[in-house]
């Protein structure tokens, strides 16, 4: 099962920011979209759902959708467990935060930073997309990949937009 993963978006209908064409191209080539927070509108959940199902969370900037994403949340997909959460907090200790917080995940997805994250730690990849349309201080937009197959990660990757 592939997966594109999303963070930090940020796409309004009144703003500026769009998805860019890698992201629609990805979309083409995958099962499942994972989005960490700060998709913004429910709008583009619904964009997102006419290529795959989207299993998203709540962001600090996602106003009014309360009643539709939660804060955090769990799941298994190819017999991966995945949490998914917005702010896994400071960079300082956020390997043990996480593990603590989500001790049966293979893999953690979060967003908030904008910063990309690819990297294992005691077993657990902790994995953030970065942002695809709003890269603050990080040196490009990007977005993830994650394959899972047979209760393993496969594959994971920041991709450049």
């Amino acid at each position: 099962m592939r997966a594109l993963v999303l963070a930090d978006t940020h796409v309004t209908a009144a703003g500026k920011r769009q998805l860019p064409a890698a992201v629609h191209r990805a979309l083409d080539e995958v099962e499942v979209v994972l989005h960490a927070g700060d998709v913004c509108e429910a709008w583009v959940l619904d964009e997102l759902r006419a290529h795959a199902p989207v299993y998203g969370v709540l962001g600090n900037n996602d106003h009014g959708l309360h009643d539709v994403l939660p804060e955090s949340r769990t799941l298994t997909l190819g017999g991966v467990s995945v949490a998914l959460v917005h702010d896994s907090g400071a960079r300082a200790g956020r390997e043990r935060r996480m593990a603590r917080r989500f001790p049966g995940a293979a893999v953690v997805v979060f967003g908030h930073s904008h910063q990309p994250c690819n990297a294992w730690h005691d077993g657990q990849l902790l994995f953030n997309p970065g942002s695809a349309t709003w890269k603050r201080t990080a040196p490009t937009h990007t977005y993830g990949l994650l394959t899972f197959d047979d209760g393993v990660v496969t594959d994971h990757a920041i991709v450049e937009c």
